[in-house]
Formats: structure tokens, C-alpha cells, sequence
């Protein structure tokens, strides 16, 4: 599984996609937005937003492109570790499959 996080912790991007590795899921960090993500993005299968750490700019421009290819946004208020771990231990769980949009 393909998963694509917006927002967070610049010194904690590499910890995020380890986290995600531990759960066997390829990661892409975006912290800040450089550049249009539309093209950085591509096809993931589940989109995490980070919302408490992340500008509207780059929340409305990610949640278009999940929009427009229909995947799955899972908006999560704190950017910690502990977070991210409970999401995907859900996800894996098969608490949160087949769901359009998920608010923690």
C-alpha cells in the first residue's frame, strides 16, 4: 500500500516513513509544498493529512487531487509518532477500509 502524508514535523519525516515501513507501506513525505503536488503525489492509495500543522493552501490543493483520482483521506489533528502508529494499526485492522473520508 501506497500512502502519501501532507503536513507534520520537517525533523520528523524520515520517523514517519519508517513508521509506515514498519507496517509495510511505501511512505512520501510532503511537510511543505514546493512546487504543485499534484505532479509529486501520483496515484497513493490513502492520503493523510496532517491538519494541525499543515497550511489551508495545501490541504484544499491535496484534497482536490484525492478528489479528482478517489482516494481515500484520512485527516488526523496532531502530527506525532503515537498518531500516525493508532491510523495505520486501524488501516491494518480493517477499521478504516472502504471509508471516503476519516477524522481523528
Amino acid at each position: 500500500m501506497c500512502v502519501v502524508i501532507v503536513g507534520g514535523n520537517e525533523r520528523m519525516a524520515c520517523q514517519y516513513e519508517s513508521i509506515c515501513r514498519s507496517y509495510g507501506h511505501r511512505a512520501k513525505v510532503f511537510t511543505k509544498e514546493n512546487g504543485t503536488l499534484k505532479r509529486k503525489m501520483g496515484c497513493p492509495d490513502l492520503l493523510i493529512l496532517f491538519t494541525n500543522t499543515v497550511s489551508h493552501k495545501m490541504v484544499i490543493s491535496a484534497s482536490q487531487e484525492a478528489k479528482r483520482n478517489r482516494i481515500p483521506i484520512a485527516r488526523v489533528h496532531t502530527s506525532s509518532a503515537c498518531a500516525l502508529h493508532q491510523l495505520l494499526g486501524r488501516i491494518q485492522d480493517g477499521g478504516v477500509d472502504g471509508v471516503r473520508e476519516v477524522s481523528y
